[in-house]
């Protein structure tokens, strides 16, 4: 499983949304509805799936799932 399908997973389980609304432009906030308690869980998922630390200052910078997934690919190389 690549990066953005492991993402694209956990705001699915996260949210309740449906998979075919996470793509890579969505916004987290403004079209998944996530809220800040949301996006908290959310870093906490990344962190234990990929084993990473996401400090606060990246994690207030994520906006869209592309986001997270550049960020993440960053981490793992």
């Amino acid at each position: 499983m690549d990066v953005f399908e492991s993402v694209k997973k956990i705001i699915v389980e996260e949210l309740g949304c449906k998979p075919e609304k996470v793509t890579l432009d969505a916004r987290l906030k403004e079209d998944l509805a996530a809220d800040s308690i949301d996006a908290v869980q959310i870093i906490m998922d990344l962190e234990d799936t990929f084993n990473i630390q996401i400090d606060e200052d990246n994690a207030e910078a994520i906006k869209t799932v592309k986001d997270i997934v550049d960020y993440v690919q960053g981490l793992l190389k």
